[in-house]
């Protein structure tokens, strides 16, 4: 299929060749052949057929491609059981009775799906996470020192620092990747049976959860406490919200770096590439669609967690209401890569105005140290003081140096302290301190 006959906005504008060996088609029907030939040789070790009977199938399996299941699907309308014949085709007499053996389609299922996303998130995802904290880390020690206005209820608040800002991303999405590499790891395969009660291995082993672990074993998986004919559907939760929510720190960090692109505000800017246009009609724009992307993406993700959380409630020991909506969990894994991926991009060449930066920093900001050192120095009604100062609306340094009835005050305030009101950008606190220890801290975690 050419990729623009495709339906999906991941497939024809968004896809990724890294994605391809864990989340394709292709890739899903080559984790269905991985838990068919660990289930043959863990038989073969249980001395249910010989090792010769696994070797045949495993070589066999590997062989296939989804295009053959598929068609044999199209013919029997069973896409499990068109896997098996597809194998039973391609092995001998001896070894046919042992393809599945024991298995019933959501023991091949349910365990592909979690070696397969367990690999992405590993392989793919969690190193695109990283190198997007590393790309923050980086900017927050470059600017630690960098004064920027804080902004509360998008209204000037007091003076922090440009690194500062970034740090809270940096510990949000570090805090993110801890849990999705937490959540990854602990994804559960499942070889119980049609109903989760061993029924079918208990007839020819002799202990079928050992039988079990065996099997997962050799896909690096472990089985959950119980199963019914699903794997308890809370560890792909837990993995889709760690996952969804990471989406929703960098929408974040994308939604505050195109607030700050503003002309009215200008104090980052997105680089542009020489023949990049940004507007079919306005020569002059310079749009932050790389950030608007990340937070639209997002957009797109962030509500199909209550499906995920729909897909926690299955009737009885199982029904098919999770069957065509689960598919698309795969889909979650590569949209918060490609959010990643082009975050991290854009982060990089993210370019910081410093004498914008200064401008914005107003003198009112000045304000809450005047009020704190007025009334540590005795004054009784000191924050309504600085209050009906501001109300002004006039330059609040020149005010506040006017006025009678605070001027004993002022008297009694150190030089250092009246540096802090005539240069406010220097009233960042522990700004610059805090940037770097929660550096050093995601440093260390990631």
């Amino acid at each position: 299929m050419n990729k623009f006959d495709a339906i999906s906005p991941l497939d024809y504008r968004y896809y990724s060749d890294e994605l391809k060996p864990y989340l394709s088609e292709e890739a899903a029907i080559r984790y269905q052949i991985k838990v068919e030939a660990a289930l043959a040789k863990t038989l073969a070790d249980n001395g249910i057929c010989s090792q010769k009977a696994a070797d045949e199938i495993e070589q066999a399996a590997r062989s296939i491609t989804a295009a053959e299941v598929y068609e044999e699907e199209q013919r029997i309308k069973h896409n499990i059981r068109a896997l098996v014949n597809c194998i039973q085709r391609k092995v001998s007499d001896e070894a046919k009775p042992f393809v599945h053996l024991t298995a019933t389609s959501n023991d091949i299922i349910s365990t592909a799906e979690a070696l397969r996303i367990k690999d992405a998130c590993e392989q793919v995802l969690l190193p695109e996470l990283a190198a997007l904290e590393k790309t923050l880390i980086e900017i927050a020690e470059r600017e630690k020192e960098t004064a920027q206005i804080g902004r509360t209820h998008g209204q000037h608040a007091e003076p922090i620092t440009f690194g500062f800002t970034i740090a809270s991303y940096i510990s949000r999405l570090g805090g993110r990747i801890l849990k999705i590499r937490e959540a990854a790891a602990n994804l559960r395969g499942k070889f119980s049976g049609a109903v989760g009660a061993y029924n079918a291995s208990s007839l020819i082993i002799r202990n079928p959860e050992e039988f079990e672990a065996a099997i997962l074993k050799k896909l690096s998986l472990k089985p959950g406490s119980h199963s019914t004919q699903l794997v308890e559907a809370e560890y792909t939760a837990d993995l889709m919200h760690a996952i969804i929510s990471a989406m929703g720190v960098m929408a974040n960090v994308a939604d505050d770096m195109r607030h700050l692109q503003r002309s009215e505000i200008a104090e980052v800017y997105e680089e542009f590439g020489a023949q990049q246009v940004g507007s079919s009609t306005m020569p002059h724009k310079r749009n932050p669609i790389n950030f608007e992307n990340v937070k639209s993406m997002w957009k797109a993700i962030m509500p199909r967690m209550n499906t995920v959380y729909m897909d926690q409630i299955s009737e009885h020991q199982r029904d098919l209401t999770n069957s065509a909506s689960s598919r698309f969990n795969t889909e979650i894994v590569a949209a918060a890569y490609t959010a990643a991926k082009k975050l991290k991009k854009t982060m990089k060449n993210l370019a910081v105005d410093k004498e914008s930066l200064r401008k914005n920093i107003s003198s009112s900001a000045a304000a809450e140290p005047a009020y704190i050192m007025l009334a540590a120095l005795g004054h009784p009604d000191a924050h309504e003081a600085v209050r009906k100062i501001t109300l002004s609306g006039k330059d609040f340094l020149q005010q506040l140096m006017a006025d009678k009835e605070l001027k004993p005050y002022l008297a009694k305030m150190t030089q250092q302290q009246i540096e802090t009101l005539k240069n406010p950008e220097k009233y960042t606190g522990i700004a610059a301190a805090k940037t770097q220890k929660v550096c050093d801290e995601w440093k260390s975690k990631i």
